[in-house]
Protein backbone atom coordinates (compact mmCIF):
# COMPACT_ATOMS: atom_id res chain seq x y z
CA UNK A 1 0.00 0.00 0.00
CA UNK A 2 2.91 2.20 1.02
CA UNK A 3 4.68 1.66 -2.18
CA UNK A 4 1.59 2.35 -4.29
CA UNK A 5 1.09 5.65 -2.28
CA UNK A 6 4.41 6.29 -3.00
CA UNK A 7 4.35 5.38 -6.68
CA UNK A 8 1.22 7.52 -7.11
CA UNK A 9 2.59 10.54 -5.40
CA UNK A 10 5.90 10.55 -7.08
CA UNK A 11 4.30 10.12 -10.77
CA UNK A 12 2.25 13.30 -9.64
CA UNK A 13 4.99 15.61 -8.67
CA UNK A 14 6.98 14.61 -11.86
CA UNK A 15 4.32 15.23 -14.36
CA UNK A 16 3.61 18.55 -12.27
CA UNK A 17 7.28 19.45 -12.91
CA UNK A 18 7.29 18.56 -16.62
CA UNK A 19 4.29 20.71 -16.91
CA UNK A 20 6.02 23.79 -15.43
CA UNK A 21 9.01 23.09 -17.03
CA UNK A 22 7.33 23.10 -20.53
CA UNK A 23 4.56 25.85 -19.92
CA UNK A 24 4.03 29.41 -20.40
CA UNK A 25 2.66 32.17 -18.61
CA UNK A 26 1.60 35.25 -20.59
CA UNK A 27 0.29 38.12 -19.38
CA UNK A 28 -2.00 40.86 -22.21
CA UNK A 29 -2.45 44.12 -21.67
CA UNK A 30 -5.08 45.55 -23.95
CA UNK A 31 -6.12 49.77 -24.08
CA UNK A 32 -7.13 52.08 -26.83
CA UNK A 33 -10.26 53.77 -27.43
CA UNK A 34 -14.32 53.18 -28.48
CA UNK A 35 -14.73 54.50 -31.89
CA UNK A 36 -17.96 54.62 -31.64
CA UNK A 37 -21.38 52.26 -32.06
CA UNK A 38 -23.19 51.07 -35.55
CA UNK A 39 -26.21 50.00 -33.41
CA UNK A 40 -27.32 49.89 -30.08
CA UNK A 41 -30.91 48.45 -29.92
CA UNK A 42 -32.78 48.30 -26.66
CA UNK A 43 -36.39 47.14 -25.88
CA UNK A 44 -37.06 46.66 -21.75
CA UNK A 45 -39.46 45.13 -21.35
CA UNK A 46 -39.77 42.89 -24.39
CA UNK A 47 -43.51 43.04 -24.32
CA UNK A 48 -44.54 46.66 -24.28
CA UNK A 49 -41.19 48.82 -23.90
CA UNK A 50 -40.64 51.01 -26.84
CA UNK A 51 -37.91 50.60 -29.01
CA UNK A 52 -35.02 52.60 -29.33
CA UNK A 53 -31.36 52.88 -30.63
CA UNK A 54 -28.55 54.67 -28.84
CA UNK A 55 -26.28 54.88 -31.53
CA UNK A 56 -28.88 57.09 -33.75
CA UNK A 57 -30.95 58.50 -31.06
CA UNK A 58 -27.84 60.08 -29.31
CA UNK A 59 -24.25 60.90 -29.25
CA UNK A 60 -21.42 58.39 -27.56
CA UNK A 61 -18.94 59.92 -26.21
CA UNK A 62 -15.04 58.77 -26.93
CA UNK A 63 -14.27 56.40 -23.95
CA UNK A 64 -10.50 54.57 -22.84
CA UNK A 65 -11.18 50.80 -22.49
CA UNK A 66 -8.72 48.37 -20.73
CA UNK A 67 -8.68 44.81 -20.86
CA UNK A 68 -6.33 42.28 -19.00
CA UNK A 69 -5.89 38.66 -19.87
CA UNK A 70 -3.64 36.19 -18.28
CA UNK A 71 -3.03 32.79 -20.14
CA UNK A 72 -0.90 30.02 -18.97
CA UNK A 73 0.27 27.42 -22.00
CA UNK A 74 1.57 23.86 -21.19
CA UNK A 75 3.39 21.56 -23.67
CA UNK A 76 3.18 24.68 -26.54
CA UNK A 77 -0.43 23.01 -27.19
CA UNK A 78 -2.88 23.59 -24.26
CA UNK A 79 -3.44 27.48 -23.50
CA UNK A 80 -5.78 28.26 -20.08
CA UNK A 81 -6.68 32.00 -20.03
CA UNK A 82 -8.53 34.31 -17.89
CA UNK A 83 -9.57 37.63 -19.41
CA UNK A 84 -11.30 40.90 -17.29
CA UNK A 85 -13.07 43.35 -19.96
CA UNK A 86 -14.97 46.31 -18.19
CA UNK A 87 -17.07 47.96 -20.71
CA UNK A 88 -19.31 51.19 -19.81
CA UNK A 89 -19.81 53.66 -22.63
CA UNK A 90 -22.11 56.84 -22.58
CA UNK A 91 -24.18 58.16 -24.54
CA UNK A 92 -25.87 61.73 -24.33
CA UNK A 93 -28.43 63.77 -26.31
CA UNK A 94 -32.63 63.97 -26.72
CA UNK A 95 -34.73 61.15 -27.85
CA UNK A 96 -37.49 62.32 -31.02
CA UNK A 97 -39.86 60.35 -29.50
CA UNK A 98 -41.58 59.58 -25.39
CA UNK A 99 -39.42 56.13 -24.57
CA UNK A 100 -41.15 53.43 -22.24
CA UNK A 101 -37.81 51.91 -20.50
CA UNK A 102 -38.19 49.40 -17.40
CA UNK A 103 -41.74 50.87 -17.13
CA UNK A 104 -40.64 54.59 -16.74
CA UNK A 105 -41.50 56.67 -19.47
CA UNK A 106 -38.84 59.45 -20.84
CA UNK A 107 -40.65 62.43 -22.23
CA UNK A 108 -39.59 62.95 -26.22
CA UNK A 109 -36.64 66.14 -26.69
CA UNK A 110 -35.75 66.05 -22.79
CA UNK A 111 -32.03 66.12 -22.17
CA UNK A 112 -30.86 62.21 -21.59
CA UNK A 113 -27.91 60.68 -20.92
CA UNK A 114 -27.40 56.61 -21.46
CA UNK A 115 -24.88 54.53 -19.63
CA UNK A 116 -24.28 51.23 -21.62
CA UNK A 117 -22.27 48.55 -19.28
CA UNK A 118 -21.17 45.46 -20.91
CA UNK A 119 -18.66 43.54 -18.73
CA UNK A 120 -17.30 40.44 -19.34
CA UNK A 121 -15.04 37.86 -17.22
CA UNK A 122 -14.05 34.60 -19.13
CA UNK A 123 -12.19 31.22 -18.98
CA UNK A 124 -10.94 30.00 -21.66
CA UNK A 125 -9.18 26.93 -22.57
CA UNK A 126 -7.96 26.58 -26.22
CA UNK A 127 -5.94 23.63 -27.67
CA UNK A 128 -3.62 24.53 -30.91
CA UNK A 129 -3.75 21.51 -33.49
CA UNK A 130 -1.62 23.77 -35.67
CA UNK A 131 1.90 24.70 -34.63
CA UNK A 132 4.21 25.59 -37.76
CA UNK A 133 7.26 27.37 -37.95
CA UNK A 134 5.11 30.35 -39.82
CA UNK A 135 1.72 29.19 -38.35
CA UNK A 136 -0.36 28.58 -35.03
CA UNK A 137 -3.91 27.12 -35.32
CA UNK A 138 -5.99 26.64 -32.35
CA UNK A 139 -9.43 26.42 -31.15
CA UNK A 140 -11.66 26.26 -27.41
CA UNK A 141 -14.26 26.46 -25.61
CA UNK A 142 -14.61 29.92 -23.26
CA UNK A 143 -17.37 30.01 -20.33
CA UNK A 144 -18.23 33.55 -20.37
CA UNK A 145 -20.01 35.54 -17.09
CA UNK A 146 -21.84 39.02 -18.93
CA UNK A 147 -23.04 41.69 -16.24
CA UNK A 148 -24.59 44.03 -18.53
CA UNK A 149 -26.91 47.06 -17.88
CA UNK A 150 -28.76 49.85 -19.73
CA UNK A 151 -29.28 53.03 -17.89
CA UNK A 152 -31.09 56.18 -18.63
CA UNK A 153 -31.03 59.79 -17.05
CA UNK A 154 -33.16 62.59 -18.17
CA UNK A 155 -34.39 65.01 -15.22
CA UNK A 156 -35.92 63.30 -12.11
CA UNK A 157 -36.45 59.97 -13.97
CA UNK A 158 -33.90 57.68 -13.38
CA UNK A 159 -33.59 53.78 -14.13
CA UNK A 160 -31.62 50.50 -15.13
CA UNK A 161 -31.51 46.84 -15.59
CA UNK A 162 -29.11 44.90 -14.91
CA UNK A 163 -29.12 41.56 -16.76
CA UNK A 164 -26.25 39.12 -15.39
CA UNK A 165 -25.98 35.73 -17.13
CA UNK A 166 -23.86 32.82 -18.31
CA UNK A 167 -22.82 32.29 -21.73
CA UNK A 168 -20.93 29.83 -23.61
CA UNK A 169 -18.73 30.65 -26.30
CA UNK A 170 -16.56 28.90 -28.69
CA UNK A 171 -12.84 30.44 -29.06
CA UNK A 172 -10.47 30.74 -32.53
CA UNK A 173 -6.95 31.51 -32.56
CA UNK A 174 -5.47 31.91 -36.05
CA UNK A 175 -1.52 33.22 -35.94
CA UNK A 176 0.72 33.85 -39.05
CA UNK A 177 4.64 34.54 -38.85
CA UNK A 178 5.80 36.44 -41.69
CA UNK A 179 8.93 36.97 -39.82
CA UNK A 180 10.41 36.61 -36.80
CA UNK A 181 9.41 39.81 -35.21
CA UNK A 182 5.83 40.06 -37.23
CA UNK A 183 3.36 38.26 -36.44
CA UNK A 184 -0.59 38.58 -38.13
CA UNK A 185 -3.29 37.91 -35.46
CA UNK A 186 -6.76 36.97 -35.43
CA UNK A 187 -8.59 35.45 -32.42
CA UNK A 188 -12.06 35.56 -30.36
CA UNK A 189 -15.36 34.33 -29.13
CA UNK A 190 -17.92 33.56 -30.76
CA UNK A 191 -21.69 31.58 -30.76
CA UNK A 192 -25.10 32.18 -31.48
CA UNK A 193 -28.19 30.21 -31.12
CA UNK A 194 -32.35 31.67 -31.46
CA UNK A 195 -32.08 33.53 -28.40
CA UNK A 196 -29.04 35.61 -29.13
CA UNK A 197 -25.33 36.05 -30.27
CA UNK A 198 -22.30 36.91 -29.23
CA UNK A 199 -18.61 38.25 -31.20
CA UNK A 200 -16.00 39.46 -29.77
CA UNK A 201 -13.00 39.46 -32.32
CA UNK A 202 -9.65 41.15 -32.56
CA UNK A 203 -7.66 41.43 -35.62
CA UNK A 204 -3.95 42.98 -36.01
CA UNK A 205 -0.69 42.99 -35.60
CA UNK A 206 2.18 42.04 -33.04
CA UNK A 207 5.47 42.57 -33.32
CA UNK A 208 7.96 41.39 -30.91
CA UNK A 209 10.68 43.41 -29.37
CA UNK A 210 12.74 40.76 -27.32
CA UNK A 211 12.07 37.07 -26.30
CA UNK A 212 9.93 38.35 -23.36
CA UNK A 213 8.05 41.88 -24.43
CA UNK A 214 6.13 42.43 -27.70
CA UNK A 215 3.54 44.79 -28.94
CA UNK A 216 0.06 44.46 -30.99
CA UNK A 217 -2.14 46.81 -32.40
CA UNK A 218 -5.26 46.32 -34.48
CA UNK A 219 -9.30 46.90 -34.66
CA UNK A 220 -11.89 44.43 -32.26
CA UNK A 221 -15.49 44.58 -32.55
CA UNK A 222 -17.74 43.53 -30.14
CA UNK A 223 -21.04 42.79 -31.65
CA UNK A 224 -24.35 40.52 -30.42
CA UNK A 225 -27.08 40.43 -27.97
CA UNK A 226 -30.07 38.66 -26.74
CA UNK A 227 -33.96 38.53 -27.47
CA UNK A 228 -36.03 36.66 -24.55
CA UNK A 229 -38.52 37.27 -22.52
CA UNK A 230 -37.77 40.77 -20.82
CA UNK A 231 -34.90 42.31 -22.71
CA UNK A 232 -34.55 42.53 -26.03
CA UNK A 233 -30.71 44.47 -26.67
CA UNK A 234 -28.45 44.09 -29.79
CA UNK A 235 -25.32 46.50 -30.22
CA UNK A 236 -22.33 46.16 -32.02
CA UNK A 237 -18.85 48.16 -30.86
CA UNK A 238 -15.96 49.33 -32.65
CA UNK A 239 -12.30 49.30 -31.05
CA UNK A 240 -9.38 50.72 -31.75
CA UNK A 241 -6.54 48.65 -29.73
CA UNK A 242 -3.12 48.72 -28.97
CA UNK A 243 -1.76 45.98 -26.08
CA UNK A 244 1.80 45.00 -24.20
CA UNK A 245 2.31 41.49 -24.38
CA UNK A 246 4.57 39.90 -22.17
CA UNK A 247 5.95 36.70 -21.74
CA UNK A 248 7.22 34.61 -18.47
Amino acid sequence: MKTNLFATALTLALLMGWAWAHAQVRLDLESGLVLGTNYNKVRIPNQGGTTFNLAEDLSVKPKVFYRIRLGYTIADRHTISALYAPLTVRYEGAFPQPVNYNNVVFPADRATTAYYTFNSYRLTYRYDFVRRERWRVGAGLTAKIRDANVRLVSENRDTGYDNVGFVPLLNVYAAYRPTEQWTILVEGDALGSRFGRAEDIFAGLAYQLSPAVGLKAGYRVVEGGADVDDVYNFTWINYASVGLLVNF
